[in-house]
């Protein structure tokens, strides 16, 4: 068992101590046997959370509606969760209502693929009760029992399976891939906020292309804002067997770049995702776009970020298209400063040591000494900008004169 198995056993044993079953489940176990790194611990018992309650001194309800319970016990937090059943789902996403069972098997049967299906008890016995082993070693993605329940019941189920296949690089079996196809309308029920999860993971997994290629099989992408483009998605296909994108603003900006979106606005709008990564994205089909018309240049540097123009010339190395990552180290090294208010004067100082007023005109001349900063053609020091000030000065008071 790995070090996280091994530092919650107490918890498990501490319960069947109790008199009730309890075992490790869900992608964890799943993850052990494929020797993939964990990241959360599961457990699954027979106690109801009032039982649990009255065994463990440190508790949260967290989700008690649905059976699960967070114990603090010997320095970590563990979710433990009353076996159940599913009562009917009202809304392509969740039950109604959820029942607690006693018996473990009732419980794996609400699973949604084979794989996630197993339980791993205190001893190391692994509980197959759906052939998630023969799948496992078949790398296959198989749902638990009919397939067409499985994504009625929860379309998100979905997403998830694309995503499992692009993480894990399974093949989807047959009759789930089908049943995904028949019932990938059903997305348009589901808050864009959990697709986005899926889709985001799916694009930045080692095996994406696998992933996407089975999204525009059965064409889950035309009940997704935005990606009725078929041709224009697969053009993402056409990328090096083995790419992996660098990141997520990479991912969604090449994605955006190839359905012809130029600033990114719409995945603000359309997916609601953050401020901050929209701006990110924008960035990007910004820097993608003026890369394609020629070198960046110290400008670009500085309002586009060396991020975002390191992601643009790595997607045209894979693209064998001509890169010129020097260039940016060169740029990013003679860049001066990042942001204006690195300038080493203040607008308030330019006004007083120059009787300037306040108003627009002050904005633009603070403006020009940025841009002239950037380009490297004033140094960013106080004395030389003073000089540059006076000097433009000097030269608009002649010109007005000339006039």
């Amino acid at each position: 068992m790995p070090a996280e198995f091994v530092k919650a056993l107490p918890i498990l044993q501490k319960i069947r101590q109790a008199g009730y079953d309890a075992y490790f489940v869900g992608g964890s176990v799943r993850d052990v046997l494929l020797k993939r790194q964990i990241h959360d611990v599961d457990i699954a018992t027979s106690a109801y959370p009032a039982e649990i309650k009255q065994i463990f001194e440190h508790t949260i309800d967290i989700g008690i509606a649905h059976g699960t319970v967070l114990v603090l016990e010997r320095g970590g937090e563990y979710e433990v969760t009353t076996f159940r059943t599913e009562d009917i789902y009202v809304d392509y996403r969740r039950p109604a209502h959820v029942n607690f069972v006693r018996q473990l098997s009732e419980d794996l049967l609400r699973r949604d693929f084979t794989i996630n299906a197993f339980a791993l008890a205190d001893d190391g016995q692994v509980i197959d009760l759906h052939g998630g082993l023969a799948d496992l070693k078949a790398q296959l993605l198989r749902a638990v029992g009919q397939p067409s329940e499985r994504f009625n019941e929860d379309a998100l189920r979905i997403m998830r399976g694309l995503r499992f296949a692009a993480t894990l690089n399974f093949d989807l079996e047959s009759a789930t891939f089908a049943a995904m196809q028949t019932h990938a309308h059903l997305l348009t029920k589901i808050s864009i906020e959990r697709i986005f999860i899926e889709l985001d993971q799916l694009l930045c997994a080692s095996y994406w292309q696998k992933g996407f290629r089975d999204l525009l099989a059965i064409e889950a992408n035309q009940y997704l804002p935005g990606f009725s483009n078929q041709k224009a998605l697969a053009a993402l296909l056409d990328l090096p067997s083995g790419f992996i994108f660098t990141n997520a603003v990479q991912a969604w900006g090449y994605l955006l770049y190839q359905l012809g979106d130029t600033d990114g606005k719409f995945l603000l709008k359309n997916w609601k995702v953050s401020r901050e990564f929209s701006a990110a994205v924008s960035n990007f089909l910004t820097a993608y776009h003026k890369r394609l018309a020629g070198d960046f240049s110290s400008e670009d540097l500085y309002y586009l970020g060396l991020s975002s123009l390191t992601l643009v010339e790595e997607l045209f190395a894979a693209q064998n298209l001509v890169t010129d990552f020097d260039r940016l180290k060169r740029l990013d090294d003679r860049l001066q400063i990042r942001h204006k208010t690195e300038i080493s004067v203040s607008a308030g100082e330019l006004m007083t040591r120059f009787d300037l007023p306040a108003g627009p005109q002050i904005g633009q001349l603070f403006h020009q000494i940025e841009l002239a900063i950037v380009k490297g053609q004033l140094q960013n020091t106080a004395d030389e900008i003073f000089k540059y000030v006076k000097k433009a000065r000097l030269e608009s008071n002649n010109n007005g004169n000339n006039d």
